[in-house]
């Protein structure tokens, strides 16, 4: 056995592929692709684009289903309730904005500058 093992690293390759991922609806796919064509994105960023982009259909999906069977439902005690897929739904949503703003996909800065955010329990 050799007293001194070599070590290599491994180093991630640049997205090469320009196949996306089949589980993604048509329209996200197409996006996927545009968006790898058109940036130079390292792994990780390939990673947040494919996580957006499922969000994207999770939001999709949540949204047929508000579509055919309505927003709310009466529970056991015939009281309305919102259905699960409006949360969601919203929550997918809010899951691709925040995601495709960490990958800053836009050329040009914002017009307007957002505000920051507050700390924990600080009040407006």
């Amino acid at each position: 056995m050799d007293a001194n093992p070599k070590l290599t690293l491994l180093i991630p390759k640049k997205n090469t592929s320009k196949q996306s991922p089949r589980h993604l609806s048509a329209k996200m796919q197409e996006w996927w692709l545009s968006v790898v064509e058109d940036y130079e994105l390292e792994p990780h960023h390939v990673l947040i684009l494919t996580k957006a982009a499922e969000a994207h259909d999770r939001a999709d999906q949540a949204r047929a289903v508000l579509r055919k069977k309505g927003v709310t439902y009466r529970d056991r005690f015939r009281q309305p309730c919102a259905r699960p897929e409006v949360a969601i739904e919203r929550d997918s949503r809010v899951a691709f904005a925040r995601l495709v703003r960490e990958l800053n996909l836009s050329e040009e800065p914002p017009n307007t500058p957002r505000p920051p955010s507050l700390k924990y329990g600080a009040k407006r």
